[in-house]
């Protein structure tokens, strides 16, 4: 299955949904976790006067997360939460390396 992650290292899971400018995507399965690919997106939380629910944004990033069974950030809000759950994306929020996590998170799927 596939993962998304917002990681501002590409080591361990710690930054927030909001925060992120790209995501990394990884395959998941039998006891471990590749990483396939890089989406970039523009951040959620920016301020613009012309959109301030920023709902564009969020459907940018669904967009680029398309296909992925899960996202895991370090922080997320209840907005987004809420919205990738309507989308079918599990949101999860966690810290630690990523492929480790990735691992353990896709036995709650």
């Amino acid at each position: 299955m596939l993962m998304a992650v917002a990681s501002k290292d590409g080591v361990e899971i710690n930054q927030h949904f909001g925060h992120a400018e790209r995501f990394l995507i990884y395959e998941v399965g039998e006891g471990r976790a590749e990483l396939v690919c890089e989406k970039k997106v523009s951040r959620y939380c920016s301020f613009d006067p012309e959109h301030p629910l920023r709902g564009h944004l969020l459907r940018e990033i669904a967009e680029a997360l398309a296909g992925c069974r899960a996202v895991v950030t370090a922080q997320m809000g209840e907005h987004p939460r809420g919205e990738l759950e309507k989308l079918g994306i599990e949101p999860f929020m966690a810290g630690g390396p990523i492929e480790p996590t990735l691992v353990e998170l896709a036995k709650l799927l």
